[in-house]
């Protein structure tokens, strides 16, 4: 069935027309971890799609203390320093597998303000042989040379001390530059194992 607007047809059997997104997704790319240091997507982000959206999949950290948090950074043109300014704001619900720890707080401690930080995604993955963290991340228009660059993150997280921990994280990126890299690491040891998927959003 197509979709009509004022006698236009916008989108009929899977087609588009007048420019209107379908919002299908598009793998670009796939990282997976070996004990890394980080997983960096250094290709791929172009003009050609106004959102991509990042798949973080069983992600396992190779330490297990509460300080750990996985958290991502982005960079511009062939630059490697990752310390792009960001503002953000963090909150989390919380609930324990023996009930008696249930709690919804902003986390003012994983949150920037003009900061240059890695930006914290979620903290305190467990490193326990069961417990990794699995979650979304969409980035709005890298490529602008016009608007800053907002993103969304909603990940959950199996925390060290037998909790999950739902985390959102969202912010712009404060530059008008386009940005072409985008860097996901642990801030304490390394990431053992997981998967990482990169998608372009027709």
């Amino acid at each position: 069935m197509g979709i009509i607007s004022n006698g236009t047809t916008l989108l009929d059997a899977g087609a588009i027309d007048s420019g209107i997104a379908s919002g299908a997704m598009v793998l670009l790319s796939t990282l997976t971890a070996s004990n890394s240091a980080t997983l960096d997507f250094t290709s791929g982000i172009t003009s050609t799609y106004k959102e991509y959206m990042f798949k973080y999949i069983n992600v396992h950290p190779s330490a297990n203390n509460t300080s750990t948090f996985f958290g991502f950074q982005v960079d511009t043109g062939t630059n490697t320093n990752y310390a792009q300014t960001m503002t953000t704001t963090h909150f989390r619900g919380a609930h324990s597998e023996a009930d008696n720890h249930a709690t919804v707080q902003v986390g003012a401690d994983r949150d920037q303000a003009e900061g240059t930080a890695l930006q914290s995604l979620a903290y305190a993955v467990g490193g326990n042989a069961d417990e990794c963290i699995s979650g979304t991340m969409s980035l709005f228009d890298p490529a602008s040379s016009t608007f800053v660059k907002h993103f969304l993150s909603r990940a959950n997280v199996y925390y060290e001390a037998d909790i999950t921990m739902d985390s959102f994280t969202a912010g712009y990126v404060n530059t008008t530059t386009a940005l072409t890299r985008v860097r996901f690491k642990m801030t304490g040891g390394n990431i053992e194992s997981g998967i990482i998927k990169m998608y372009g959003i027709v």
